[in-house]
């Protein structure tokens, strides 16, 4: 059986797709974690898996079901799993980096700690998140669906926010370096004392810019705003 070749720890090249891998994937008390090296889980069932401080390299997770999987410390390199469901995952202390995460869904989700570096993460749906400290950096996080995201504090390097909804999150005292809030939906968030001035904002409705209230912006930026207004800024 396909099932089989999960038998050892450290699985390589193999094809699971569309296969259940529930029961193959509970915990194992005193077992070593899972190396998972160019494996095909693509549609795989693996809903409440026990993956802590396992390590995905280049694996196809596309569509895959890993809702109340136990990922905490694990590790996720490169690969895909657009479309894939992680509702009421935990993931403290997990690490996603290079990752397509297109369209994937954490409605519930633990994340707190948790690493998103370099994901493109388009259409994610990122709402009813639980835990603190979860971060993004150098992320696509185009039309992704972030309503009550807290990020308060942190820096955000290189994130591309364009049009994504981002009602009633929390960016206070954050500051922004080579990003992009074009578009973005920003109803009810919070911006007290956060640096917007290495955002790129585009030209900001003034419904959108009084929820930018407390936020510093560069005299660029202000310039954009009031012209949509129909005024002038001369020196």
């Amino acid at each position: 059986m396909s099932t089989d070749l999960l038998a050892t720890a450290e699985t390589t090249d193999a094809d699971l797709s569309d296969l259940d891998l529930r029961e193959v994937l509970s915990q194992d008390a005193g077992a070593p974690p899972r190396v998972l090296t160019r494996c095909d889980l693509s549609g795989a069932d693996l809903r409440d898996a026990h993956l802590v401080d396992a390590r995905l390299v280049d694996c196809r997770l596309d569509g895959a079901r890993l809702d109340r999987a136990v990922l905490e410390g694990a590790v996720v390199i490169g690969g895909s799993a657009s479309a894939t469901s992680f509702a009421h995952t935990e993931c403290t202390d997990a690490r996603f980096e290079r990752v397509d995460l297109a369209n994937t869904r954490w409605q519930g989700a633990l994340l707190t700690d948790t690493v998103f570096q370099g994901c493109r993460m388009t259409g994610a749906g990122l709402t009813s998140l639980r835990g603190i400290g979860y971060t993004f950096a150098q992320c696509n996080l185009m039309l992704a669906r972030c309503k009550g995201l807290v990020l308060r504090g942190q820096t955000l390097e290189g994130l591309r926010m364009d049009e994504a909804d981002l009602s009633a999150a929390d960016l206070r005292e954050t500051v922004w370096v080579d990003s992009r809030l074009r578009g973005a939906n920003l109803v009810a968030a919070k911006f007290a004392g956060a640096d917007l001035r290495g955002a790129d904002l585009g030209e900001v409705p003034l419904d959108q810019a009084a929820h930018l209230r407390g936020a510093t912006i560069g005299s660029t930026q202000a310039g954009t705003i009031l012209a949509c207004l129909g005024i002038t800024v001369a020196d």
